[in-house]
């Protein structure tokens, strides 16, 4: 499945997918102000969604802090956040291997050592919990 319904760097993007016959909402937003805006209208009952997708930065880590400093002049000129993502998403789209699933060493790291994806090992190793945590001692 190709997820370009929600790709860019503006606000909370919605779409419908069909896989392997069922219909899932998913959203992505874009920076954490719209991700509580987001989260809000889960918690309310407006919206539901089988996946979501938070990124921190707009257009997420496409764009994010990391990338290189440009002149004043190239920043006023170019879009820079706008040709980096066409030509990443280009880029990847141009790969032969570009799905985890179908990778064949993580494949092999599955059959050797995981067992099977979902496996208790996997979810062990690979899968975390959340506790909320208070941030100053008392």
């Amino acid at each position: 499945v190709e997820f370009n319904d929600v790709r860019g760097v503006e606000g909370i993007k919605e779409a419908e997918y069909d896989l392997a016959g069922t219909k899932v909402k998913v959203a992505v937003t874009s920076g954490l102000e719209n991700a509580s805006k987001l989260l809000d209208m889960i918690k309310s009952g407006e919206k539901d969604y089988a996946f979501v997708e938070v990124m921190a930065c707009p257009g997420g880590c496409v764009n994010g802090g990391g990338q290189p400093h440009q002149p004043g002049y190239v920043r006023n000129t170019i879009d820079l956040r706008a040709e980096r993502a066409k030509a990443l998403y280009g880029e990847d789209s141009s790969m032969e291997l570009r799905k985890s699933h179908e990778n064949p060493n993580v494949k092999e790291i599955y059959s050797s050592y995981l067992e099977k994806p979902g496996s208790h090992k996997a979810h062990e190793i690979l899968h975390t919990t959340y506790v909320k945590r208070e941030i100053y001692k008392k």
